[in-house]
């Protein structure tokens, strides 16, 4: 299920970092924005149990500081991804074992944006030169992922 159509999603990652994706490209970001919402959701559950929360509350979740000002980038940017793609795509894993606030639910577009941002910006931390992220690129900026979050 598509958070971006793909012509979009090329203006997006244009936007965000002046990359040159593809079409083919679009599944790999699906993956990773769909893993580290979740990995997020995750995190906020124990978060939420710790504060005494029976629903994972927008504050439980571990949004730092970066990325935080890559979802208000994202926001500046007026592209909008859509809540149902991403509520279908989590729903794939294994359940929560709290249930997500309102709040909460409608705020994860703009978090998936604020990733799709950071990741974005990581290829060309990474290496500066990158324009067309290949295989290598994407997989080296989901380990640091996969390390921090």
């Amino acid at each position: 299920m598509a958070v971006f159509g793909a012509a979009k999603f090329e203006r997006f990652f244009e936007a965000a970092a002046g990359l040159d994706v593809d079409r083919r490209d679009v599944r790999r970001f699906q993956d990773f924005a769909h893993r580290k919402v979740y990995d997020l959701l995750l995190i906020g559950q124990i978060s939420a149990g710790a504060n005494g929360h029976d629903l994972v509350l927008v504050q439980d979740l571990p949004i730092t500081r970066g990325l935080q000002e890559n979802i208000r980038f994202f926001h500046r940017m007026g592209h909008e991804i859509e809540l149902k793609p991403v509520l279908a795509q989590l729903s794939e894993y294994p359940p929560l074992t709290r249930g997500l606030a309102g709040e909460t639910r409608d705020r994860l577009p703009a978090v998936a944006g604020g990733l799709g941002v950071a990741l974005a910006r990581t290829f060309t931390a990474i290496d500066q030169r990158v324009t067309n992220p290949r295989n290598c690129d994407w997989e080296r900026a989901a380990r640091l992922f996969d390390l921090l979050l």
